[in-house]
């Protein structure tokens, strides 16, 4: 059975998590430049990582690679010369692949390029134009509607030329071919929970896990939104087959419950795994069906792949006031949320590592455990849930019910049916059904 040492620090985990949060969340990052390079070098710091770029133009699938975006500077300066947007106070004041400008204007003329939130006047919304030309800025509505009547020197010292698209790949060789698939989005500016919080957790899981013996192998994708799983699902049609199990990474620092979305097959083992893990996780938790809308699962579950992609996350996508502003900064994520979402990840990989077959080596009549040293000493009161479980395995091992199912049939977290299996395997009462379920 695969070890995956669940026993963890997670104070430890939680902080070291939140501090890779911190070094990345200064980096205005996109969908292409230099922000995904430095962020991926950061990541290759801690985890093996092969970066690949695609050119401009490429065509990938239905879409192209687009022109490669870069930023130095941008402002809006008053007549006084003081600015009063300034890229430098913070990264969300320039739309995402806003063309070069350098011009000056009043303010009636400028207004058509300025982004508020009426509703929230002291946010900052992230906005972007990455398949339409154009520029602007975004602000906080208090001081836009602050902004008097003069002309306004505007500077977008960006670059939008042939270059590439960059992506990082991170692949973890187990026993198997048969890959299991963990996707994060790297393409925003400075967003903690939207962005870097998955990014965190998939490195500190790519962490963990390269030292262990796996199963599965692994293959962890840190790419720009949309056009990024777009780019890898048309250059890797010849290993997406080998693909069982998958999950995006998004949304998983907030203090939210857990939310799980399901795959486009709905009953994927991916799906069963991670709602078997939320139903005895002790907490609150929620559990949607796939829709074609959010991140990435949506281009991995499109009709010609069909992968058993789900996506777990804490609050989803638009569904908590700071999504997408300058409220999504280091104060709205917790190191102890960081640290329950990679527990939770952790012991889905858990079940998909373990989750197989056995034979009852021993099936007619209960066998005598405790002889074996397998069943409750005298005087034991109750009966005990290791009892149940090595109980419910020797009557379910018939080669045709894995321990998910058997710990669903028995109401049983899995661990508790792994442990069992591994008691009554050294006991010599079970023996492992070969191919089970399909590595």
């Amino acid at each position: 059975m695969g070890d995956l040492k669940l026993d963890l620090d997670l104070d430890a985990l939680g902080s070291d998590m939140f501090r890779f949060v911190e070094e990345l969340f200064p980096i205005c990052r996109s969908i292409t430049g230099e922000g995904i390079r430095t962020t991926l070098d950061a990541i290759a710091k801690r985890v093996p990582l092969q970066l690949h770029e695609v050119p401009s133009g490429t065509a990938v699938l239905d879409w192209e690679i687009p022109r490669e975006w870069n930023i130095r500077d941008a402002y809006i300066k008053n007549r006084a010369g003081r600015r009063v947007v300034d890229f430098r106070e913070h990264n969300l004041h320039v739309v995402g692949y806003s063309s070069p400008v350098s011009r000056r204007m009043p303010l009636s003329q400028l207004k058509r390029h300025l982004f508020s939130l009426p509703d929230q006047p002291d946010l900052i919304p992230y906005r972007t134009s990455h398949y339409s030309e154009g520029w602007g800025f975004s602000m906080q509505h208090e001081k836009l509607t602050q902004l008097p009547e003069d002309e306004y020197e505007v500077c977008i010292d960006s670059t939008l030329e042939p270059g590439n698209l960059t992506y990082g790949e991170c692949y973890l060789q187990g026993d198997s071919k048969k890959e299991i698939l963990i996707s994060c989005h790297c393409c925003h500016p400075s967003i903690a929970n939207d962005n870097l919080s998955g990014i965190a957790l998939a490195t500190q899981l790519a962490e963990h896990l390269q030292s262990l013996e796996l199963r599965y192998s692994y293959r962890f994708l840190f790419i720009p939104g949309t056009i990024g799983s777009i780019t890898w699902l048309a250059r890797n049609e010849d290993v997406i087959g080998l693909v069982e199990h998958g999950l995006v990474v998004t949304c998983v620092g907030d203090p939210g419950h857990p939310t799980y979305k399901r795959s486009r097959r709905s009953d994927a083992p991916i799906d069963r795994a991670v709602e078997h893990i939320l139903r005895h996780s002790g907490q609150e938790y929620e559990v949607r069906d796939f829709s074609p809308y959010g991140y990435d699962e949506r281009q991995y579950c499109s009709p010609g792949f069909n992968l058993a992609v789900g996506s777990l996350m804490r609050t989803p996508n638009g569904e908590y006031p700071e999504y997408h502003t300058s409220a999504d900064n280091l104060d709205f994520i917790k190191p102890e949320c960081l640290a329950d979402s990679f527990q939770l990840y952790l012991h889905v990989l858990d079940v998909l590592e373990n989750d197989r077959a056995y034979l009852n080596l021993n099936p007619k009549g209960e066998p005598q455990l405790g002889r074996r040293g397998l069943y409750p000493s005298v005087g034991a009161q109750g009966t005990s849930s290791t009892l149940m479980a090595r109980l419910w395995l020797l009557n379910l091992s018939d080669g045709e019910h894995s321990l998910l199912d058997i710990a669903e049939r028995a109401g049983l977290p899995f661990v508790a049916v792994r442990e069992a299996a591994q008691a009554l395997l050294d006991g010599g009462l079970l023996a492992p059904v070969s191919g089970s379920p399909v590595p």
